[in-house]
């Protein structure tokens, strides 16, 4: 026990994985660039992707562009955590990079399809998993429209998908109806928060006065 005269250990918290998932046109990249704003501890993982870059994309940014080849390349070299072919093109996320950023103490966000939500969850059973539902399919397909960054063929495919996307929101931890998006951003700052506060996650600062203890694992 410590003594009652010791000075307050300061903690710090421990690195965390999070992942995001909901169908395309949810709205989870535009929640999670919001919370990489908010929280700077959060470090987004870029994916790799065989998908043809958008017009407002940039490589490197939202994704890493890469073709079929490089893909199965490092695919076979074992460098994703993940990977799964989604909408006839593939995507992978990156193993070190999210050791890496968890190792710094800090928190490495994915924003993956529920594919690869799943792949995650199955090898990473430590994650926090949000799933954003979107407030109706009517608004899925609005969302899908107005970006103007697909084919109809491909929006009608990523509809025909998107309930059987939603039914798997009941394998995650959280859930949040991007209905409003001030609110949902609240919310996913607010699990971030409160996940990073977690005693089993806290450790004490290395600079805390000696004599003191922090919270056990």
């Amino acid at each position: 026990m410590p003594s009652a005269h010791a000075a307050p250990a300061r903690f710090r918290p421990g690195g965390m994985l999070l992942v995001v998932t909901g169908p395309s046109g949810a709205g989870k990249g535009t929640l999670v660039d919001r919370l990489l704003v908010a929280r700077p501890e959060c470090r987004f993982a870029v994916s790799a992707t065989t998908r043809p870059r958008r017009e407002t994309e940039t490589d490197g940014v939202e994704y890493e562009f890469v073709t079929q080849d490089e893909f199965d390349r490092r695919r076979e070299a074992g460098w994703f955590l993940e990977y799964a072919e989604v909408h006839d093109h593939c995507y992978g996320t990156p193993a070190k990079f999210v050791d890496d950023v968890i190792a710094a103490g800090d928190v490495a966000v994915l924003d993956v399809d529920v594919q690869g939500g799943a792949s995650v969850r199955a090898k990473r059973p430590d994650a926090v998993t949000v799933f954003i539902w979107p407030p109706s399919i009517e608004a899925l397909e609005r969302r899908l429209r107005g970006r103007a960054t697909d084919s109809d063929e491909t929006i009608q495919r990523r509809l025909g998908n998107a309930p059987g996307e939603l039914a798997q929101y009941v394998h995650y931890d959280y859930l949040i109806v991007n209905d409003e998006l001030e609110q949902a951003t609240d919310r996913l700052v607010a699990i971030v928060d409160a996940e990073r506060a977690r005693v089993s996650r806290l450790r004490v600062d290395a600079e805390s006065p000696a004599g003191t203890e922090g919270p056990r694992a």
